[in-house]
């Protein structure tokens, strides 16, 4: 089916510089090009404001200073309580195949139609104002423009959370912001609340174990996946129901970024995510999305061996295979920031008919939470008419008036039913049409209680661990380990890691090792209060889509660094920098200085980056080429240097070509006169005589190594100084 038009303001589209800059000028002067009050009169002069006399005082009378200065004064609004830091993009979405079989939602049905749709990433527990590589769960909320409403996947980028009862949400948000008493640390878990009240709370263990794996790294929102994390129902029109999870896969696959990068990253540009997202629009490289969907059966969920009302808990793709049924594709960035990625206003309780809810405990509560914040952030119950939450479909109800009203409505009935507007009741005829919730039958008694099938706290945690790569593994031993060493009381450090022997007693063991406690005891956590000591057996011990081990498909996007100097060797890397252009990578020449420098040949290159306004942290990929005086050069440069060594402990590939090689002679890497390495191979370093060695085949084994994303099982990286 058709969809209706967005308006000009939202209509997915691309724009180039003088449309941006006439989009500027319209929105701060009128037809004229001058600047006008909010009323539209003329200001004559926008420098001086109204005083008596050259020096004297200003006049209370001057209605356009207090305009201004009153519209200033009242710009901001209250940020979110969590996913206040975050970044959005418009796009569109389209079905591969129409999936009338399982839903009647009609954005699934007609692949010939482009659904828009905006989505805003986000951090979970960090302010506006923090970082955007931190150690976090990141939103991945979806807004998509459909003919029969709006309808909202608001979810994140784990598959499961922290609590099981929306009752003990603002308990884990509390725990986790900075800490009341000095409002300490910003965006960080590593303090001593969250860890008294996770370790407190066993159900956590599941989610923590994704917080502290690299999924709480993403290298771009571009490489991270999303889910809905609740179980959904789907309805098609025989009123027939499935139960179905909800997952975004990347096109450019799933990758991570190191610890010691991510730190680093935060310090060099903590608009790092941001930025990555805007210039990649901007630039064409619209990043995209599958839709995938785990369908079950009504009545076979039992099988699955845990409830999947559970929020802690996940379906095995290798149990419940995913159906990619849609892509969605990012091609335009916002106008405004305020306007639309600010004042964005999502809800999981906006549905479209044919999906429904499941009584998940966590899910039920946010249906009450959602609106309840936006009212409070937005000024009121009209933030839905702002441009950004306002349905593209016809809309009509009898709801008047309140704060920011913005829909003028017409003659003088406001209720219904009523004969004095159109004679009709505003009523769906036999109510078999429009929204309609599932019949589910319930017959139960008033009960303040937990399902005792919510009680397995480890067993899915416990198959993420197992599912994990050996490097993989290391980081999670790592992230606890750091963020358990910032706790100051020992007796939570000891909680936590008991709690962590129930998932693997060799995982527990090692985390302990350097935190001044005693050897993990699971018999101690189980003797504590609350504690429910209930293990369900998993119907797999691991699933490989658990683990981001996965190399991508190409390297598009990729961002390689070529460092240079006067008298780099142009012959050296011109065919293969071709190449990873041809790749869709994107390569820039770092130099000393910026301006241009002289080619062996006597050439002048641009350079785009200096060492120290472009760091290591911000490439996938470093070539150094040939040309003894560049490598002479940059060899006594000592943020090369530190180019090079950072690159390799952070895993990075690292091609070098010809004298380029010396570079690398502060890892042990050297070249013979004859073209032979002399230092032991390591995984993602390509040493290569370019004179001897086919250009092409230089290219196709650095583009596969670029692939791989990382090389985490390089050779002495925690010796390396950088």
């Amino acid at each position: 089916m058709s969809q209706p038009k967005r308006s000009p303001a939202n209509t997915p589209k691309t724009s180039s510089g003088t449309d941006k800059q006439k989009q500027l000028l319209a929105s701060t002067a009128d037809a004229t090009g001058n600047l006008t009050t909010n009323q539209g009169l003329q200001i004559p002069d926008n420098h001086n404001s109204l005083k008596a006399g050259v020096r004297g005082p200003t006049l209370l009378e001057d209605f356009i200073l207090r305009e201004k200065i009153t519209h200033f004064d009242h710009e901001r609004i209250p940020e979110r309580a969590v996913h206040a830091r975050g970044t959005a993009a418009h796009g569109y979405f389209k079905v591969y195949k129409p999936m009338g079989q399982y839903t009647s939602a009609g954005f699934l049905q007609d692949p010939e139609a482009e659904i828009p749709v905006f989505v805003r990433f986000s951090t979970v527990a960090g302010s506006r104002g923090s970082a955007d590589t931190v150690r976090d769960v990141r939103g991945f909320a979806v807004k998509f423009y459909t003919n029969e409403g709006n309808y909202d996947l608001v979810g994140n980028n784990i598959p499961v959370f922290f609590i099981q009862d929306a009752i003990k949400f603002p308990d884990l948000i509390h725990a986790v912001k900075p800490e009341p008493h000095n409002d300490m640390p910003q965006a960080a878990s590593a303090h001593d609340t969250f860890w008294d009240f996770v370790s407190l709370m066993p159900e956590s263990t599941h989610m923590l174990m994704w917080a502290m794996s690299d999924r709480a790294l993403p290298r771009s929102y571009r490489m991270m996946e999303g889910f809905g994390v609740h179980t959904f129902r789907f309805i098609n029109a025989r009123g027939e129901s499935h139960f179905v999870k909800f997952h975004w896969k990347p096109k450019l696959g799933v990758h991570g970024l190191a610890w010691d990068e991510a730190q680093k990253i935060a310090g060099k540009d903590a608009d790092f995510h941001r930025r990555d997202l805007w210039e990649a629009i901007d630039q064409g490289n619209f990043p995209e999305w599958e839709l995938g969907v785990q369908i079950i059966e009504e009545g076979k969920e039992d099988k699955l061996g845990f409830d999947i009302l559970d929020p802690t808990k996940l379906i095995p793709e290798s149990v419940v295979p995913v159906q990619l049924i849609g892509k969605m594709v990012l091609n335009r960035n916002p106008d405004n920031f305020f306007a639309e990625t600010e004042q964005v206003a999502f809800h999981p309780g906006h549905l479209v008919p044919g999906i429904d809810f499941s009584n998940d405990p966590l899910l039920q509560g946010r249906l009450f939470s959602y609106t309840d914040t936006q009212i409070s952030r937005l000024g009121g119950a009209n933030f839905h008419e702002l441009p950004i939450n306002k349905a593209v479909c016809p809309f009509h109800n009898f709801q008047r008036d309140g704060m920011h009203r913005q829909t003028v409505n017409k003659g003088r009935v406001s209720y219904e039913p009523n004969t004095l507007a159109t004679g009709a009741e505003y009523r769906v005829d036999g109510g078999t049409q429009g929204f309609q919730s599932y019949p589910e039958q319930l017959e139960s008694p008033k009960i303040r209680r937990r399902s005792p099938s919510f009680d397995d706290h480890f067993s899915h945690a416990t198959l993420f661990w197992n599912s994990q790569s050996p490097a993989e593994k290391d980081h999670i031993v790592a992230a606890f380990r750091f963020e358990l060493s910032k706790v100051e009381v020992a007796e939570i450090r000891q909680r936590m890691v008991d709690n962590l022997a129930h998932v693997d007693a060799k995982l527990a063991a090692r985390v302990a090792a350097p935190l001044g406690i005693n050897t993990p005891d699971a018999k101690a956590a189980a003797g504590r209060l609350g504690f429910r000591e209930y293990r369900i057996e998993n119907t797999v011990e691991e699933d490989r889509a658990l683990s981001m081990a996965h190399p991508s498909e190409g390297i598009k996007t990729r961002k390689v660094a070529i460092l240079v100097a006067d008298g780099v060797d142009l012959l050296t890397f011109k065919r293969l920098q071709q190449e990873l252009l041809d790749a869709g990578a994107a390569c820039k020449l770092i130099a000393p200085q910026l301006g241009t420098v002289k080619t062996s040949s006597g050439k002048q290159l641009a350079v785009d980056h200096t060492f120290t306004n472009a760091p290591s942290v911000m490439f996938d990929a470093v070539l150094v080429p040939g040309g003894e005086a560049s490598v002479a050069a940059l060899s006594q440069l000592g943020d090369a240097v530190h180019f090079i060594l950072e690159s390799y402990k952070h895993c990075k590939t690292i091609c070098a070509l010809n004298e380029g090689v010396q570079l690398l002679g502060t890892l042990g890497f050297a070249l013979e006169s004859n073209g032979n390495q002399v230092m032991e191979p390591t995984t993602g370093v390509l040493l290569a005589d370019a004179r001897k060695t086919a250009d092409g085949q230089i290219a196709q084994a650095f583009i596969a190594s670029i692939a791989a994303h990382r090389h985490w099982d390089r050779l002495n990286v925690d010796a390396v100084p950088a």
